[in-house]
């Protein structure tokens, strides 16, 4: 194997991640890069699953807390943000490891991709007011006029990504389906090595997923969201829309009760690992750790060592 720029440890929610990318950061003279995109929000620790300082065992730990929750955040700007630490790391002769289940982030880093420009806020603001003036089709129909392709994949209740379309072709004069075949075309920037934890039997993540939930609402999940409400963080903001976040703010705000929202986390994270999985078995690079009943960090970090080797 070729020796890689860096190291990945992924898999669903609830794998042992952090604890696994811990202990091998340790072995390895290693720093962790989080890769995920709700660790990048202060004041969101407990739904974050954001590691404690104890946790961190003295490992460096970056990209975290380094956004306010009123913020949005993008996967372009996590390129920019983790490729200043990766190339930090290297220069201080220390190995990055890339720790967390954000596949579109982890991909978009190792590629190096680039994102089509943006236009100007005025021009967004312009375009927002002319959706919610004449409707999802009437905006998708524009979009079809200079992007057919786009459009196809799109659905006329997608004012986001809509948006985002007809925005980058105003603003630079190239489709997104031209820019994606651009930057598809570019080499890799990173050699990368991708570990990816999961469970031999499905029953254990999910048992899994439901303690960690259990413990997430005995740790005060409840009233942290609580407290970001109270600050002005609204439901509508991108932090608030993780899993979590979203179901406890609705009880809270009446919606539903807080049993109902802590089932509904639940349901969500254990549908939101169905899509880790599906995303991480199309990558055929991808060296599969898996655990019999209960992670076993010192058999993964030995594999991950053999495998370096």
């Amino acid at each position: 194997m070729t020796k890689p720029d860096i190291i990945v440890i992924t898999g669903p929610t609830a794998t042992g991640k952090t604890a696994l990318g811990v202990k091998l950061a340790k072995a390895i003279n290693g720093e962790i890069i989080s890769a995920d995109s709700m660790q990048v929000y202060k004041h969101m620790d407990i739904g974050a699953a954001k590691p404690t300082v104890e946790e961190r065992c003295g490992v460096p730990h970056h990209l975290l807390d380094i956004i306010s929750p009123f913020e949005d955040y993008s996967v372009a700007r996590y390129v920019k943000d983790a490729s200043k630490c990766v190339d930090d790391i290297f220069k201080r002769g220390k190995i990055p490891v890339l720790v967390g289940g954000s596949g579109f982030y982890i991909d978009s880093l190792i590629a190096g991709r680039t994102f089509s420009a943006r236009g100007e806020s005025s021009l967004r603001k312009q375009l927002e007011d002319e959706f919610d003036k004449t409707g999802g089709e009437t905006m998708l129909q524009k979009l079809r006029m200079v992007d057919a392709e786009s459009a196809a994949k799109l659905h006329s209740n997608d004012k986001k990504r809509i948006m985002r379309a007809l925005e980058a072709f105003i603003a630079t004069g190239k489709t997104i389906s031209e820019h994606d075949i651009e930057s598809k075309s570019i080499p890799p920037r990173y050699n990368a090595v991708k570990f990816a934890l999961t469970f031999s039997q499905r029953k254990d993540l999910y048992e899994r997923i439901n303690r960690r939930v259990d413990g997430m609402m005995l740790r005060g999940l409840a009233d942290e969201v609580r407290s970001l409400l109270y600050m002005g963080v609204s439901r509508n903001n991108t932090s608030m829309q993780a899993i979590g976040y979203k179901e406890i703010s609705a009880a809270l705000l009446g919606y539903y009760d807080m049993i109902s929202a802590e089932e509904k986390i639940k349901m969500e994270s254990r549908r939101y690992a169905k899509r880790q999985l599906t995303w991480l078995r199309r990558d055929d690079k991808v060296t599969w750790i898996t655990w019999e009943g209960e992670p076993d960090y010192d058999a993964g970090t030995e594999k991950i060592i053999r495998c370096l080797e």
